[in-house]
This record gives structure tokens, sequence and C-alpha cells, in this order.
């Protein structure tokens, strides 16, 4: 099991930068940041690998950034320039591969993140 704690969401203006953290209960290689809108399907934000690989959502591409400190088990997400389409329940996600080669989701209780004026 992995437990994963989240802190840094809140109330920002657009334009706005927020930065979120995640610290996972013990190391773990796939870590990432989902979110879901009201009335939207959950999608990927941005993900990271333990030797620091990562992939973005094309719709924050350029302003948000994953980043991990392996040494501290946690992955951070810095939003720049935030609009208030990036309005959701931003969770945090850990994958990691079974016994028998399925693939476990663990996931966080979830920050909320509003963008408004």
């Amino acid at each position: 099991q992995v437990q994963l704690v989240e802190s840094g969401g809140g109330l920002v203006q657009p334009g706005g930068s927020l930065r979120l953290s995640c610290a996972a209960s013990r190391s773990i290689f796939n870590m990432g940041w989902y979110r879901q809108a009201p009335g939207k399907e959950r999608e990927l934000v941005a993900g990271i690998t333990g030797d620091y690989r990562t992939n973005y959502a094309d719709s924050v591409k350029g302003r948000f950034t994953i980043s991990r400190d392996n040494a501290k088990n946690t992955v951070f997400l810095q939003m720049n320039i935030l609009k208030p389409e990036d309005t959701a329940v931003y969770c945090c996600n850990a994958k990691e591969r079974v016994v028998g080669g399925e693939i476990k989701d663990y996931w966080g209780q979830g920050t909320q993140v509003t963008v408004s004026s």
C-alpha cells in the first residue's frame, strides 16, 4: 500500500500561480497528477517517473511543471499562468506493477484549485 498526502490547493486569480505537493509513504516509480472539474471526466495533468521522465496534457504544456524529490518521496506540480478552466480537484496518483503484471493505482484525497477573479 501507498498513502499519498497532498497540499497546496486554494483560490488564485487568473494569471496567478500555485504549487501542489504530494508526499508518498514510500518510494514509488510512477507518480503524477490528475484533475477533475465538475461535470467532466478525470484527466491526466502531468506524470513523472523515478528517473525524471515527464509527460503533460497539451492544455498545460508551457504553464505547468512537474518535479520530484526522490529522497523525500514527494512530487510537486508548479502551476503558472493559471486560467479559470484549470479549476478542478487535483489528485495525486501513484502507479506500480504488482505480482501478476497488473498496474495498481493509488490516489490522494484531492485538493481543490479554484481560479477566479
